[in-house]
Protein backbone atom coordinates (compact mmCIF):
# COMPACT_ATOMS: atom_id res chain seq x y z
CA UNK A 1 0.00 0.00 0.00
CA UNK A 2 2.41 2.58 1.19
CA UNK A 3 4.41 1.86 -2.79
CA UNK A 4 0.92 2.35 -4.40
CA UNK A 5 0.41 5.90 -2.15
CA UNK A 6 3.87 7.34 -3.81
CA UNK A 7 3.23 6.42 -7.44
CA UNK A 8 2.27 9.12 -9.42
CA UNK A 9 -1.49 8.60 -10.66
CA UNK A 10 -3.17 11.31 -9.69
CA UNK A 11 -3.44 13.98 -12.84
CA UNK A 12 -3.67 17.82 -11.49
CA UNK A 13 -5.57 20.24 -13.21
CA UNK A 14 -5.04 24.07 -12.54
CA UNK A 15 -8.36 26.62 -11.56
CA UNK A 16 -9.07 26.63 -15.18
CA UNK A 17 -9.15 22.86 -15.54
CA UNK A 18 -5.98 22.69 -17.68
CA UNK A 19 -3.58 19.74 -17.45
CA UNK A 20 -0.21 20.96 -15.49
CA UNK A 21 0.92 17.81 -13.30
CA UNK A 22 1.25 14.70 -11.81
CA UNK A 23 0.61 13.68 -8.22
CA UNK A 24 1.29 10.96 -5.96
CA UNK A 25 -2.03 9.87 -3.83
CA UNK A 26 0.00 10.98 -0.98
CA UNK A 27 0.41 14.05 -2.11
CA UNK A 28 -2.92 14.92 -3.32
CA UNK A 29 -4.69 13.89 0.16
CA UNK A 30 -2.20 16.60 1.45
CA UNK A 31 -3.33 19.36 -0.62
CA UNK A 32 -6.62 18.35 -0.30
CA UNK A 33 -6.40 18.24 3.63
CA UNK A 34 -4.89 21.97 3.06
CA UNK A 35 -7.71 23.00 1.11
CA UNK A 36 -5.46 23.94 -1.74
CA UNK A 37 -7.44 21.63 -4.26
CA UNK A 38 -10.79 19.74 -4.51
CA UNK A 39 -10.64 15.61 -5.76
CA UNK A 40 -13.29 15.41 -8.99
CA UNK A 41 -16.23 13.41 -8.55
CA UNK A 42 -16.05 11.79 -12.25
CA UNK A 43 -18.97 9.49 -13.04
CA UNK A 44 -18.52 10.02 -16.89
CA UNK A 45 -16.98 12.51 -19.77
CA UNK A 46 -20.28 14.61 -19.11
CA UNK A 47 -21.14 14.19 -15.31
CA UNK A 48 -17.78 15.40 -12.83
CA UNK A 49 -18.15 17.38 -10.09
CA UNK A 50 -14.97 18.91 -7.42
CA UNK A 51 -15.17 17.30 -4.04
CA UNK A 52 -14.21 18.84 -0.67
CA UNK A 53 -11.82 16.87 1.24
CA UNK A 54 -14.37 16.14 4.05
CA UNK A 55 -16.77 15.21 1.77
CA UNK A 56 -14.44 13.03 -0.22
CA UNK A 57 -13.73 10.83 3.01
CA UNK A 58 -17.72 10.32 2.90
CA UNK A 59 -18.17 9.36 -0.90
CA UNK A 60 -17.97 5.47 -1.15
CA UNK A 61 -15.03 3.24 -2.84
CA UNK A 62 -16.57 2.14 -6.21
CA UNK A 63 -15.89 -0.87 -8.21
CA UNK A 64 -12.68 0.11 -9.77
CA UNK A 65 -11.75 2.26 -7.79
CA UNK A 66 -8.33 2.35 -5.61
CA UNK A 67 -8.86 2.75 -2.18
CA UNK A 68 -6.60 3.39 1.15
CA UNK A 69 -7.47 1.97 4.62
CA UNK A 70 -7.89 4.70 7.25
CA UNK A 71 -9.53 4.25 10.85
CA UNK A 72 -12.59 5.83 9.07
CA UNK A 73 -12.67 3.06 6.94
CA UNK A 74 -11.75 2.80 3.02
CA UNK A 75 -11.40 5.90 1.27
CA UNK A 76 -11.14 6.32 -2.65
CA UNK A 77 -7.91 7.31 -4.34
CA UNK A 78 -8.85 10.62 -6.54
CA UNK A 79 -7.51 10.35 -9.73
CA UNK A 80 -7.36 13.79 -10.92
CA UNK A 81 -7.48 17.26 -8.72
CA UNK A 82 -8.66 20.95 -9.24
CA UNK A 83 -6.19 23.49 -7.65
CA UNK A 84 -8.18 25.89 -5.75
CA UNK A 85 -6.08 29.04 -7.08
CA UNK A 86 -2.93 28.72 -9.62
CA UNK A 87 -4.47 29.34 -13.26
CA UNK A 88 -1.56 29.30 -15.21
CA UNK A 89 -0.29 26.53 -17.52
CA UNK A 90 4.11 26.47 -16.88
CA UNK A 91 6.06 25.66 -19.75
CA UNK A 92 9.08 24.08 -19.22
CA UNK A 93 11.77 22.26 -21.96
CA UNK A 94 11.84 18.59 -22.61
CA UNK A 95 14.53 16.62 -20.62
CA UNK A 96 17.59 16.23 -22.09
CA UNK A 97 16.81 11.52 -23.97
CA UNK A 98 17.06 9.85 -26.62
CA UNK A 99 13.38 10.02 -27.06
CA UNK A 100 13.09 14.13 -26.67
CA UNK A 101 15.90 14.06 -29.43
CA UNK A 102 14.56 12.04 -31.92
CA UNK A 103 11.03 14.21 -31.49
CA UNK A 104 13.23 16.93 -31.70
CA UNK A 105 14.61 16.27 -35.29
CA UNK A 106 11.35 14.72 -36.66
CA UNK A 107 12.87 10.93 -37.00
CA UNK A 108 14.89 12.44 -40.07
CA UNK A 109 18.48 11.90 -39.88
CA UNK A 110 20.31 14.87 -39.73
CA UNK A 111 23.56 14.05 -42.33
CA UNK A 112 21.32 12.34 -45.06
CA UNK A 113 17.69 14.03 -44.40
CA UNK A 114 15.99 10.44 -44.39
CA UNK A 115 13.05 9.85 -42.60
CA UNK A 116 14.15 7.04 -40.19
CA UNK A 117 12.39 3.68 -38.63
CA UNK A 118 12.72 3.68 -35.00
CA UNK A 119 15.10 0.94 -35.47
CA UNK A 120 17.16 2.47 -38.23
CA UNK A 121 18.37 5.63 -35.78
CA UNK A 122 20.76 6.60 -33.25
CA UNK A 123 22.16 9.57 -31.36
CA UNK A 124 25.45 10.82 -32.72
CA UNK A 125 27.70 13.35 -30.57
CA UNK A 126 28.55 15.66 -33.30
CA UNK A 127 32.32 15.57 -31.68
CA UNK A 128 32.72 12.40 -30.22
CA UNK A 129 33.18 11.81 -26.27
CA UNK A 130 36.06 10.38 -27.21
CA UNK A 131 37.63 13.84 -28.29
CA UNK A 132 35.79 15.88 -25.37
CA UNK A 133 32.68 16.11 -26.77
CA UNK A 134 29.74 16.21 -24.40
CA UNK A 135 26.15 15.18 -24.16
CA UNK A 136 23.71 18.24 -24.50
CA UNK A 137 21.35 19.02 -26.83
CA UNK A 138 23.80 21.22 -29.56
CA UNK A 139 25.78 18.30 -29.49
CA UNK A 140 23.64 15.33 -30.28
CA UNK A 141 21.76 14.87 -33.10
CA UNK A 142 19.30 12.14 -34.85
CA UNK A 143 21.37 10.22 -37.44
CA UNK A 144 21.04 7.06 -39.55
CA UNK A 145 23.14 4.06 -37.89
CA UNK A 146 24.86 3.48 -40.99
CA UNK A 147 26.30 6.86 -41.35
CA UNK A 148 26.87 7.07 -37.30
CA UNK A 149 28.76 3.89 -37.63
CA UNK A 150 30.88 5.67 -40.78
CA UNK A 151 31.51 8.80 -39.27
CA UNK A 152 32.81 6.38 -36.16
CA UNK A 153 35.23 8.70 -33.97
CA UNK A 154 35.73 11.55 -36.40
CA UNK A 155 34.41 15.21 -36.49
CA UNK A 156 31.69 15.58 -39.25
CA UNK A 157 33.74 17.24 -41.71
CA UNK A 158 36.42 14.71 -41.20
CA UNK A 159 34.24 12.42 -42.44
CA UNK A 160 32.70 13.94 -45.56
CA UNK A 161 29.37 14.92 -43.62
CA UNK A 162 27.50 18.27 -43.67
CA UNK A 163 24.72 17.95 -40.35
CA UNK A 164 21.46 19.72 -41.84
CA UNK A 165 20.80 22.25 -39.80
CA UNK A 166 22.76 23.60 -36.42
CA UNK A 167 21.29 21.66 -33.09
CA UNK A 168 20.30 23.33 -30.29
CA UNK A 169 17.20 22.85 -27.15
CA UNK A 170 13.94 22.35 -27.84
CA UNK A 171 11.49 25.54 -27.51
CA UNK A 172 10.13 25.42 -23.95
CA UNK A 173 5.99 24.34 -24.34
CA UNK A 174 3.29 24.13 -21.87
CA UNK A 175 4.00 21.35 -19.59
CA UNK A 176 0.43 19.64 -20.58
CA UNK A 177 2.40 18.30 -23.72
CA UNK A 178 5.05 16.90 -21.90
CA UNK A 179 2.51 14.67 -19.44
CA UNK A 180 1.94 11.10 -20.45
CA UNK A 181 -0.73 8.60 -18.83
CA UNK A 182 1.97 6.25 -18.20
CA UNK A 183 -0.38 4.71 -15.48
CA UNK A 184 -3.77 4.31 -18.51
CA UNK A 185 -5.89 6.13 -15.72
CA UNK A 186 -9.02 6.47 -18.12
CA UNK A 187 -10.07 9.35 -16.43
CA UNK A 188 -6.69 11.65 -17.14
CA UNK A 189 -7.80 10.79 -21.44
CA UNK A 190 -10.46 13.96 -21.48
CA UNK A 191 -7.92 16.73 -20.22
CA UNK A 192 -4.60 15.19 -21.77
CA UNK A 193 -6.47 15.14 -25.30
CA UNK A 194 -7.11 18.78 -24.95
CA UNK A 195 -4.46 20.87 -26.25
CA UNK A 196 -5.95 24.48 -25.64
CA UNK A 197 -7.28 25.98 -22.55
CA UNK A 198 -10.78 26.46 -24.77
CA UNK A 199 -10.69 22.39 -25.02
CA UNK A 200 -10.61 22.38 -21.26
CA UNK A 201 -13.34 24.85 -20.77
CA UNK A 202 -15.59 23.42 -23.16
CA UNK A 203 -15.23 19.70 -20.89
CA UNK A 204 -15.81 21.99 -17.78
CA UNK A 205 -19.32 21.82 -15.99
CA UNK A 206 -18.95 25.12 -14.56
CA UNK A 207 -16.94 27.01 -17.12
CA UNK A 208 -17.23 30.48 -16.72
CA UNK A 209 -17.81 30.67 -12.89
CA UNK A 210 -15.71 32.39 -10.92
Amino acid sequence: MSDFLHKTTVLVLNRNWQAIAVKTPADAFSMMAAGNATALHIHGDDDMAPVTFEDWLALPVRDGDCSIGTVRGPVRVPTVLVLARFDRVPKRRPKFCAKAIWERDGGICQYTGRRLKPNEGNIDHIVPLSRGGKSTWDNCVLADKRVNSRKGSRLPEEAGLRLLRAPGAPREIPVTQLIRNTHRVRDWEMFLQASSADNHDSARPDAGAA
